[in-house]
């Protein structure tokens, strides 16, 4: 399998980010990155190709005013939103696209006993709120607003430690968003994909000595990422390139990954003597059909089948048989903060 890192959910000039083009590619250069997603709201202005080796792809993130936002991808034209997020998400179908609920619960958390925990901030949250209306597929992270939801404004101090220590708030998805994902695989006989995204604005403050950037594009490209598997390269060609991108994406083809925790990715696939399946694959239950782990360092492994927890362990590679259909997915943590959500595998 050939790996490549890109970041998903991005803002430029064209919508409420203050980068143009040369500065999201400058900063995904840096920050090593092979692709992006540019999404800005409601206008697909940004221009695509490859430049500096980067591969700039475009979708919208389809925004009515208060809650409901999708990130559209694989359209060709400016989707209008409206108050009935049932209508956009059958038009990106239409137009043969596909798109992803954007951070679903914002502004819902929980504490470790799953107790609702209020925002300690007065920042608008835009979630999901109709969880009967079914996306294609599920941004289970988004590095953003995962720091809002932790962000404390109530002193001077709390604001300084949330915009200095901005990393260690930010820890796991929302246990709320990754049961909502499990219970839409379950209800699917295909896998509904996940993604990562770091929701990347480079916000300009003035009013200061200097003005100041929130998060510029450098430092949210280097958490919240997408590594895609592809059976071949990349193609030097855009457009097929392209399409290689968003199939991996769509299919589920990726692993979701903050790379501010840790850097290497993790093996994860099923096989049996014959075959062997990655994340968005399937495979058949075989009698000696295996899950295996390989990774560079001791981590707390868990492994859910059908969203249920059935195995945990902390190691390095691990070897699970396979005994049971259904759709298989991972977690790893590592110092108590999860670092890779891996997309299911489907045993038949």
């Amino acid at each position: 399998m050939f790996q490549y890192c890109g970041a998903i959910h991005i803002h430029s000039l064209f919508s409420d980010g203050t980068g143009d083009l040369k500065t999201i590619v400058k900063a995904a250069k840096m920050a090593g990155l092979d692709w992006v997603i540019i999404t800005d709201h409601n206008t697909m202005e940004a221009e695509e190709g490859i430049f500096d080796g980067v591969y700039v792809i475009r979708g919208e993130e389809i925004s009515p005013h208060s809650e409901n936002h999708y990130l559209a991808l694989g359209i060709n034209e400016v989707i209008e939103p409206c108050d009935n997020p049932q209508v956009y998400v059958d038009k990106v179908r239409k137009l043969g696209g596909f798109g992803f609920s954007a951070h679903p619960d914002e502004g819902f958390t929980t504490d470790n006993n799953g107790n609702p925990v209020p925002r300690r901030n007065s920042n608008h949250c835009i979630p999901w709120s109709n969880k009967n209306i079914k996306p294609d597929g599920v941004e289970i992270w988004n590095w953003f607003s995962n720091w809002a939801d932790n962000y404390d404004d109530s002193s001077l101090l709390t604001k300084a430690y949330s915009f200095f220590f901005k990393h260690k708030i930010v820890k796991n998805p929302s246990d709320l968003t990754l049961s909502w994902w499990d219970k839409l695989n379950n209800e699917k006989e295909n896998i509904i994909p996940a993604l990562g995204g770091v929701d990347a604005h480079a916000l300009s403050i003035k009013g200061y000595i200097l003005p100041l950037t929130v998060f510029p594009y450098l430092t949210c490209f280097k958490t919240v990422n997408n590594i895609i598997n592809l059976k071949e390269p990349l193609s030097k060609d855009f457009n097929e390139a392209k399409q290689q991108i968003l199939s991996a994406v769509r299919q589920g083809n990726n692993i979701v990954i903050n790379r501010h925790i840790e850097k290497n990715v993790p093996e994860y696939f099923i096989s049996d003597e014959n075959n062997t399946a990655y994340c968005g694959e399937s495979i058949n239950l075989e009698e000696n059909t295996t899950l295996k782990i390989r990774l560079n360092k001791k981590t707390y492994i868990k492994i859910l089948l059908n969203g249920k927890e059935i195995f945990t362990t902390q190691a390095k590679n691990c070897t699970i048989p396979i005994k049971e259909k259904g759709k298989y997915r991972a977690e790893f943590s590592y110092k108590e903060r999860g670092f890779a959500y891996t997309n299911p595998i489907v045993v038949k």
